[in-house]
């Protein structure tokens, strides 16, 4: 199963099966279920949060503490061995025990320790495997075998993590601000863009360079160029791209086709980007919108300058990728928007053209 941020399953769905990894089952809520191809990457998803081999579906999982002891029959019955035998597409990360993760939605009679506790211990009994709980600010060892619990409505699943780490914690963010893009959203964003065919994509609020950098994964000879009115932005974009260009997710090298760095970076003001006219094929654009990054610049005087500025770099037949909270903006036809549920709000991944 895949984890996704609510609304763009449908193209972790479409990134499974364009990328041969297995067959599509059914999507959920913040989910894609699929059978996965033998030794499928599954490591090389870049649009899921998360993917897990479920071990256990526990329907009837009620608000009640009675739900703690039918968890814990459950997981004595999941023949967890069955995904830790060699082969099972599981990475080996049993010398520093066992860890369980849990999460709920609405109010409960329980806690999210008690469930851990309830399922990690009968987990780890048919492993012979210790047990570490979280309870009372415990840290499990980095190297502890990492199984997930997540109960919505009456459902639960126990899982296991296929990577030490949730997928969407990129190696190459040894460097963040306030307000930094969720990487797997902007994997999505970059998809949406359709670069095949682009030369050059800009970013003029890149940021620490996350959008850009997904952008390479997915292909890698284009030109990136990122502007930012913030300095701190500018040298963690630069930090993430450094680290990305000795290796992305699953190795992936980040240069140019002449070895060079295809990354561009550049302190600005979005209300006046320092290049020429329709000299973008492409711009991705995640824009301050108050609530953890406020306008800054020209922009805190005027929001609609960005937008006239995006509109003048776009090339004729260019795309612009952004990601809104206040409606699509003027001067653009839309060409597909996906609705996202991120920081508690509900934005839209806009495509847009320019209009005339």
């Amino acid at each position: 199963m895949a984890r996704a941020v609510h609304g763009i399953e449908p193209l972790v769905a479409a990134e499974i099966r364009r990328s041969g990894l297995g067959v599509v089952r059914g999507l959920r809520h913040r989910e894609v279920w699929f059978e996965p191809s033998p030794e499928a990457g599954l490591l090389g998803l870049r649009m899921a949060d998360d993917v897990l081999l479920v071990a256990a579906v526990v329907d009837g999982v009620g608000h009640h503490r009675s739900a703690l002891r039918r968890l814990a029959g459950a997981a004595r019955e999941a023949d967890p061995g069955r995904l830790t035998r060699p082969g099972a597409g599981r990475l080996d990360r049993s010398g520093g025990g066992l860890e369980v993760s849990a999460s709920f939605v609405g109010r409960r009679n329980y806690t999210r320790f008690e469930v851990e506790d309830a399922v990690g211990a009968e987990l780890a009994r048919p492993l012979r495997l210790a047990y570490h709980s979280r309870r009372d600010g415990g840290r499990p060892p980095h190297d502890a075998m990492s199984w997930r619990v997540t109960i919505e409505g009456d459902r639960a699943i126990i899982a296991l993590r296929v990577a030490g780490r949730p997928l969407h914690r990129r190696p190459y963010k040894t460097a963040s601000i306030r307000g930094t893009l969720h990487p797997p959203l902007a994997a999505a964003m970059a998809e949406l863009a359709r670069l095949d065919g682009a030369s050059t994509v800009l970013d003029p609020c890149c940021g620490a360079g996350t959008t850009l950098i997904e952008a390479h994964a997915l292909a890698p000879g284009v030109r990136l160029l990122g502007f930012d009115h913030d300095p701190a932005a500018l040298a963690a974009a630069t930090s993430n791209a450094y680290a990305a260009r000795t290796a992305l997710a699953e190795g992936v090298e980040v240069r140019g086709s002449e070895g060079r760095s295809p990354f561009a970076w550049a302190v600005a003001d979005a209300g006046r980007i320092p290049v020429a006219d329709g000299c973008a094929d492409r711009v991705l654009v995640n824009p301050p919108w108050g609530r953890q990054v406020p306008p800054t610049g020209l922009l805190a005087g005027d929001s609609g300058l960005l937008w006239r500025e995006v509109r003048r770099v776009l090339a004729g037949d260019g795309l612009a990728v952004a990601l809104v909270h206040d409606g699509i903006p003027r001067g653009f036809a839309v060409t597909e928007t996906v609705r996202v549920s991120l920081s508690g709000r509900h934005p839209q991944i806009a495509v847009l053209r320019k209009r005339g």
